[in-house]
């Protein structure tokens, strides 16, 4: 099952994000070497947020993630969630359908 772990931005997000940033990626390298991170990165331009893709079997991978998470433990994300998210088209897809 494929989940979109959503992040929304505090408002000085960029002024302070470099203290925090290479244990936000330690982080997030470390699931991807796991195969639980697909991708991640900034949403925005102007930065508003952040999305990042999940392959697991449940919900608690993303949760876990953001529990760990400096950007959210700091205060850079105002608001996090988790949604599952259905994927049906593609080679990734978890549940491919095809027309017919």
């Amino acid at each position: 099952m494929h989940y979109l772990l959503i992040y929304e931005f505090a408002p000085d997000y960029l002024a302070r994000r470099p203290q925090h940033r290479d244990a936000h990626l330690t982080l997030a390298w470390q699931s991807a070497e796991r195969a639980e991170l697909l991708l991640g990165g900034a949403v925005g331009d102007p930065l508003e947020g952040a999305i990042l893709l999940f392959r697991a079997d449940s919900s608690a991978t993303p949760t876990a993630f953001a529990h760990a998470d400096p950007y959210v433990s700091k205060g850079l994300v105002t608001r996090w969630r988790v949604a599952p998210w259905h994927t049906v088209a593609g080679d990734q897809a978890s549940t491919p359908i095809r027309a017919g």
